[in-house]
């Protein structure tokens, strides 16, 4: 009998053991479009360790415990302190999700993290759709600003989710794939435009309100290679409309707004009452002076753009991706410390007297669509390889540096390897 207890143990250690083990362990190195570069003044093994750097920096700074849930298992929380306070927003959990799971194998304990980080959104739902998070919440664990959700958190989570799930497809604390699923269908019921397509800024939007409708979008919420992950595991029409939908706004609103710079704004509206097309938002339509400007919400944007383009291979995201590399490349005489932080759409500072990574390291990853842009690329790399300033910067910092340094993928891009045969992402 004794014996036997034994081996049942046994037998459970070994399937916890394996149930932690991730399917892909960091670094995969991923062969993106063809025509694409990535630095060349570093080996690939030093470009891994500058990530495994990084990432070390990113976890004592940002990561934390936030105590457990009714069963006793650990919740974790990205310490985003943006009230000053210490708060988490729901942005913050949707970048963790995707960084921890991408690390695991680096990371020891990925999959402990990544269910920890998941029970917290889940401890934390919006009072309005709650198969979503809300969007801010504070040191104490109270719903701040709002109980409702934010676009931008929501998507990186459920890509985070889908991570997880390839990572640790079974045996898991958590069943990943099936909390993706369940998010993604409240983001499609509440926070998509029924007739335009493109992402609301979050629940609390009506898609036909006057003032905050579907067609007053934040642009760094275009993510085309989320949707085209989504449209492969949650199969309804929307997130094939929303690439589409998405990288149209995207054309318009460089050819007709920005046609020196490609530069897009952090809020737009519609054009006219009768009008579909977008436009830059007035100042201070939701957050402030520089609403129609390139500012803190679309320095992602030439990231979000050029991941597509490089995974997926995508024409349209790498032409809207080079415009504004060239521009940067240009405009900085390139010297990657003189990209500013923040411009008007015509190219001209907003400020002059400071850098930073959050504005650099997006405009690295657009970069590598461009094979002329080789050394622009190795500058931008070694201004954002070691920087720290805090958790907004050093997130997206982060994961524009893997995919710099070939070690970001997605859902798609993993399975392209078992669908044709060919070997695009190696240990």
């Amino acid at each position: 009998m004794r014996r036997l207890i034994l081996l049942a143990l046994a037998a459970a250690t070994s399937g916890a053991a394996q149930a932690q083990t991730p399917a892909f362990p960091f670094p995969q190195h991923v062969h993106y479009a063809a025509g694409s570069i990535r630095p060349s003044h570093r080996s690939q093994a030093q470009l891994d360790q500058d990530v495994r750097d990084a990432y070390a920096r990113w976890k004592t700074a940002y990561l934390r415990a936030a105590g457990t849930d009714g069963s006793g298992n650990p919740r974790y929380r990205v310490l985003c302190n943006t009230d000053g306070n210490g708060n988490t927003v729901s942005e913050g959990q949707g970048y963790g999700l995707v960084i921890v799971s991408l690390m695991a194998g680096s990371e020891a304990d990925a999959a402990t993290i990544a269910a920890g980080l998941w029970r917290y959104v889940d401890a934390h739902r919006s009072g309005i759709d709650n198969r979503l998070m809300s969007w801010n919440i504070s040191a104490a664990g109270q719903a701040q600003q709002g109980n409702d959700s934010a676009f931008d958190g929501d998507n990186d989570i459920a890509l985070g989710l889908l991570l997880a799930a390839k990572q640790w497809p079974s045996g898991a604390a958590i069943d990943f794939r099936a909390k993706a699923l369940d998010m993604l269908a409240g983001q499609a019921a509440s926070v998509m435009g029924p007739a335009s397509h493109l992402p609301l800024l979050g629940d609390w939007v009506s898609p036909d309100d006057a003032t905050y409708n579907q067609y007053s979008v934040r642009p760094s919420d275009f993510m085309p290679a989320h949707f085209y992950n989504f449209a492969a595991a949650h199969t309804v029409p929307i997130w094939q409309q929303a690439v589409a939908a998405t990288t149209a706004a995207v054309e318009h609103l460089q050819t007709t707004y920005a046609p020196a710079t490609g530069l897009l704004p952090d809020f737009t509206v519609r054009e006219s009452a009768g009008s579909s097309q977008l436009k830059p938002a007035a100042a201070n339509f939701l957050e402030g002076p520089h609403d129609g400007h390139y500012n803190y919400n679309a320095g992602r944007v030439p990231w979000r753009l050029a991941t597509h383009a490089l995974l997926h291979d995508d024409a349209n995201a790498a032409r809207q991706a080079r415009r504004i590399s060239l521009w940067a490349a240009s405009s900085s005489g390139g010297v990657a410390t003189n990209i500013r932080p923040g411009y008007l759409l015509d190219g001209t500072p907003i400020a002059t007297n400071y850098f930073s990574s959050f504005f650099a390291a997006p405009i690295g990853v657009a970069a590598m669509v461009t094979p002329s842009q080789q050394s622009w690329l190795n500058a931008v790399y070694e201004s954002v390889r070691t920087r720290q300033e805090g958790y907004y910067e050093d997130s997206v910092a982060l994961l524009a540096l893997m995919t710099m340094a070939g070690t970001y993928w997605d859902p798609i891009a993993i399975d392209r390897i078992f669908a044709d045969g060919v070997q695009r992402i190696t240990p």
